[in-house]
């Protein structure tokens, strides 16, 4: 039997020597109850019978990941604000075990991971990928989302945005990836981190950005693919949308490079007639100045005559 204080070095562990995910501890992956039920979530691995510690965490949406209790074959250990009234861990060998969330409510949606140590210094604990649990209200259906892809605004130059949008979808099982002409694209792409609930369903959207002089080829296919997760299968929701021609008969870039020009050209004619307006009034003043003289002198002749 490991003792108390052991027990709390092999938890400190999990923080200071880091986490280490992968193949080797299988979690259940997705986990779909309703609202009053209770939610069991299986873990298993293959690092042995030396790795009989388990571990098992939560992460609320907008939250950083908690400990709720340790577990081996004596009586599990909780953390300081969980209960075995709503939380329960089973361990029934060194390969296994069990995790319990007790009367689900929504503000028990999340993930929840399972980890196994051998409680060393030298051996670093070992996570699986998570459980993501969802609470299903009574009143809820299943529903798969509508999708539909916006072409950029005319207004952006060198770049342009296609905007997906996802919505009315229950619950928020969804995933997102784009194509272009069935290549996935990946690097330009941006998608809302969590789903946005309106009433009883889900919205979500993810942005594509690419070069104008993609856009402006009536031969591109973009597309944005939406997964959901209904239950049983995951299906996939889909929308495209074809490049325009340049209305403009020219590529963006040089319809820049006209209007930058066309600037700076207005600027100089701006510059010059400001330049040319005060030779002008130098002359005026000139000109005045001379006149002024003149008659100075007139009128001293007329006295001396």
């Amino acid at each position: 039997m490991i003792k108390p204080g052991l027990i709390k070095l092999c938890a400190a562990l999990l923080c200071v020597i880091g986490l280490v995910d992968g193949s080797d501890v299988i979690q259940t992956s997705i986990l779909w109850k309703h609202k009053g039920e209770d939610a069991t979530m299986d873990c298993r691995h293959t690092k042995g019978a030396s790795y009989f510690q388990m571990y098992w965490y939560r992460q609320l949406p907008g939250e950083r990941m908690r400990q709720i209790v340790y577990s081996q074959s004596t009586k599990p250990e909780y953390e300081p604000g969980f209960t075995m009234e709503k939380f329960s861990a089973t361990k029934p060998d060194a390969d296994s075990g069990t995790f319990t969330v007790k009367n689900l409510v929504p503000e028990d949606e999340g993930l929840y991971f399972c980890a196994v140590t051998m409680c060393s210094g030298s051996y670093p604990p070992y996570f699986g990928e998570g459980t993501r649990l969802t609470v299903l209200e009574p009143d809820h259906d299943v529903t798969p989302p509508t999708v539909q892809v916006f072409k950029p605004s005319e207004k952006e130059c060198k770049v342009k945005t296609l905007v997906c949008v996802a919505s009315g979808f229950y619950p928020d099982h969804v995933s997102v990836s784009w194509e272009v002409d069935g290549l996935t694209e990946t690097d330009s792409v941006a998608t809302d981190n969590t789903a946005l609930k309106e009433g009883k369903h889900y919205s979500l959207s993810s942005r594509l950005t690419v070069q104008s002089k993609t856009w402006f080829k009536p031969s591109k296919k973009f597309t944005c693919r939406v997964s959901f997760f209904n239950g049983t299968d995951t299906i996939p929701v889909e929308d495209s949308i074809i490049g325009e021609t340049d209305s403009g008969g020219m590529p963006n870039d040089t319809k820049m490079k006209i209007m930058q020009n066309a600037k700076l050209t207005y600027s100089v004619l701006i510059a010059k007639s400001f330049i040319y307006g005060v030779f002008i009034m130098f002359l005026v003043w000139k000109l005045k100045g001379l006149s002024g003289k003149q008659s100075s002198r007139e009128r001293s002749c007329g006295l001396n005559n």
